[in-house]
C-alpha cells in the first residue's frame, strides 16, 4: 500500500472483505425510494442507520453543515432530472461544528496563511432549526429543481438520536 496511510490501508482491507460477500450488484442507479437526502458530514450522524435506509434506496449528499450550496443544487438537479427522485429530506443536527463558527476570522486566517481568502462561504449559522428553514427556502426557490413541493427538514439530536421536524417558514 501507499506509504504513511495506515487508516486508508485498513479501509482498503475492509473493502476486500466487503467485496468477498458483495450482493448488491445490479442495483439500478435510480434510488428505489425516489428520495434524496442532504445531510451534514458529521461523523456522529449515521444517516442510513438513523433513517433505516438500505443501499440503493436514496441518494445521500453530505457536506459540512448540510448546506445547500451550488454543488448540492447541481447534485439534486441531476438526482431529480436524470434519476427520478421526487422528495428531498434535509438533516441538520445539534452541536454542529459550523454552528457559531466565526467565519470572518477563519477567512482572515486562511488569507494570511495561503495568500488568499476562499471564494466560497463556510455558511456558518447560529441555530440549526433556522438554518433548516433557510435551506428549505433555497431549495424551493431554485429554478433548477423540478420537485420542490415534497421537501422536509429535520434536526438530528446527537445526544439521543431523534429527528425533530422543522416547519418551513411560509
Amino acid at each position: 500500500m501507499a506509504a504513511d496511510t495506515p487508516q486508508i490501508d485498513e479501509l482498503v482491507e475492509h473493502n476486500r472483505e466487503y467485496a468477498a460477500s458483495f450482493t448488491d450488484a445490479g442495483l439500478p442507479g435510480a434510488p428505489a425510494r425516489r428520495l434524496a437526502v442532504v445531510a451534514c458530514m458529521d461523523a456522529r450522524l449515521d444517516v442510513t442507520a438513523a433513517l433505516g435506509l438500505r443501499n440503493g434506496e436514496a441518494h445521500v449528499i453530505r457536506n459540512a453543515g448540510g448546506v445547500i450550496t451550488d454543488d448540492v443544487i447541481r447534485s439534486l438537479c441531476l438526482s431529480q432530472r436524470a434519476l427520478g427522485t421526487r422528495e428531498i429530506l434535509l438533516v441538520h443536527h445539534t452541536q454542529c461544528g459550523v454552528q457559531g463558527l466565526d467565519e470572518e476570522r477563519l477567512r482572515a486566517e486562511l488569507a494570511t496563511e495561503v495568500g488568499e481568502a476562499p471564494a466560497w462561504s463556510f455558511e456558518s449559522f447560529d441555530d440549526p432549526y433556522d438554518d433548516v428553514r433557510r435551506s428549505i427556502e433555497r431549495l424551493r426557490t431554485s429554478p433548477f429543481l423540478l420537485h420542490t413541493d415534497a421537501i422536509a427538514g429535520f434536526v438530528y439530536d446527537v445526544n439521543d438520536g431523534l429527528l425533530h421536524e422543522v416547519a418551513p417558514s411560509d
